[in-house]
Formats: C-alpha cells, structure tokens, sequence
C-alpha cells in the first residue's frame, strides 16, 4: 500500500442549507488503493447525476427515500427508515461504468462507497427484508451486525456492514487485523468507519495500531465523522448513554472478511457467558 494519510479521523465539511456533500474522501487524499466514500445529503425533490465509471458503487440510504434512475436501471421511491437508528438498511449496488441519477423523494441522506473495479456485475436492490441481522460478541462486547454486502454478494471487491453497538459496550473486539494476504486465516482489506451518534454530544473512541507500534492513535470520533483504517488492529468503545452506528466498507485483496485477532487480547472470547439484552438495536423500520 502507498502511504496513507497521516491523520486517519476525517471531520464533515459545512454544508449551506439543508443539503451538498457532507464528507468526501479518495485514494489521492488517503492513500488508499479501491476505497473511495462520501455522504451526500438531498432536500426533498433535489437530484445529482454521476457516474461509476472505473469503480462499482454501494448507495447506502442513511435516510429518507430516493429514486434511482441508471444506465442499469431504475428503481422508485426506496428507502424505509428516517435515520440509521430507525430501522434496517436498504441499499443499491451498480457496477462499473454506470451513469446515474438520485432524485430525492424526500429529505435524505445517502452513503456513497466506491472501491475501485475491473469487473462488471449485475445491479442490484438490496431491500430491509434481505438484510441478514448477527448479534456478535458477549457481555459488553455484544453488538448489532447488519450484512449488507456480503462476500457471497455477486460484486468484484466492495463489502459493506453497518454495525450497532450500545452506549458503554466495544465493538471490533477482540481487536483484529487484516492486513496481509494469508488466505484463508487472513486477507488485506483497507477498510473505512463512517459514525452515526444517538444524540449529538455522543461519541466514541476508536484505536488504530499496529503490533509493532508503527502505528497508534487513539481517536474521539463523533457524529458524521469518519475513521480510515489501512492497516492494523481497529478496536471501538461507544460512550455510556450513547448508542453508536459505524457503515463499514471494505475492499482489498480477496473477496473475504478474514482476520487475524491480537493475540495479546484474543483470551477474553472464552469469557463470553452471555450477550447483552439490548442487542440488536435496530429491527425492521417504521417504513413511511
């Protein structure tokens, strides 16, 4: 991998009005080989046309409702939650070399997550009722796991998960890595955190470091922040009283999610008795 950025916590930029790209970020200003990632918020009848071009692309709807009209096809008025903490995802993938139109149906907010790809597969809705829910962890490191992109998923590199941990419990924990090709124990995958807080003095706390102490920050993410990840461990604790959603996307050298956990923390899965009753979060939605 080139080198990365220095600072890995990415803050949104200000938006005028109630709508505009909220955060951006691409291989020039990361490093990164395939992940690029941006949020866009839309006020109720505003559009924007792109395209994939050498990238396929997973349009998460964070909230709200949308119509997509693409070289690939259309899909109308999709979307069931009126924020991530409403309800289950829907999401749209299209492949490489796509034009592209999002027409607003009401105010929304959408993830944007294009990994680099060669590879044409065919687009797809992905719909809250396809969206396979895992409650991972034990104790105070039980956590939501909603599957959005799987590696089963018919795409070239991109995966992407949303991941729901309540106030005062850790997720990416035990800590773990993936970032050497060792298939199938481990795989390289960049990787991209992308924070939603309950309420808006929230936050947590993430680690990025490396066995090695090449590489050690602790971070204080918050609300509409993002966290790159392009090598080592990645643990993240929510403040108590805060609930905390994070949009991973990943893509990298092999279709898989395999990694490697910190030897020196591996020890506390056999502690786990029982997973926390608050678990999952986050079911269904309130639809329209």
């Amino acid at each position: 991998m080139p080198p990365y950025a220095k600072d890995l916590l990415v803050k949104p930029r200000p938006v005028s009005g109630a709508s505009g790209e909220t955060l951006a970020v691409a291989p020039d200003s990361t490093g990164f080989e395939y992940l690029t990632f941006g949020v866009r918020r839309l006020a109720r009848g505003e559009k924007f046309s792109r395209a994939t071009g050498a990238s396929e692309l997973g349009l998460v709807i964070l909230g709200g409702r949308c119509t997509v009209n693409s070289s690939a096809g259309s899909w109308s008025d999709v979307g069931s939650r009126a924020h991530v903490f409403d309800g289950l995802p829907t999401a749209l993938y299209l492949s490489v070399e796509t034009e592209f139109e999002v027409t607003a149906a009401t105010d929304c907010e959408l993830a944007l997550c294009f990994s680099r790809a060669e590879e044409r597969h065919p687009a797809r809705l992905i719909t809250p009722d396809e969206i396979e829910v895992e409650v991972r962890g034990g104790a105070n490191a039980t956590r939501q796991i909603n599957h959005v992109l799987k590696p089963e998923f018919a795409a070239q590199r991109l995966m992407l998960v949303e991941v729901y941990t309540p106030g005062g419990n850790w997720s990416s924990y035990p800590p773990h890595k993936h970032d050497v090709h060792e298939p199938p124990g481990e795989v390289d995958l960049e990787e991209i955190y992308y924070y939603k807080i309950d309420r808006p003095e929230g936050y947590a706390i993430q680690r990025v470091y490396t066995s090695d102490g090449r590489l050690d920050e602790t971070l204080t993410v918050r609300d509409g922040e993002l966290v790159l990840v392009p090598e080592g461990y990645h643990p993240v604790v929510a403040a108590h009283g805060y609930n905390v959603y994070y949009l991973n996307a990943l893509a990298g050298s092999a279709r898989s999610m395999a990694a490697s956990d910190d030897p020196a923390y591996a020890w506390v899965r056999a502690e786990w008795a029982e997973t926390d009753p608050r678990v999952p979060l986050v079911t269904g939605g309130r639809g329209r």
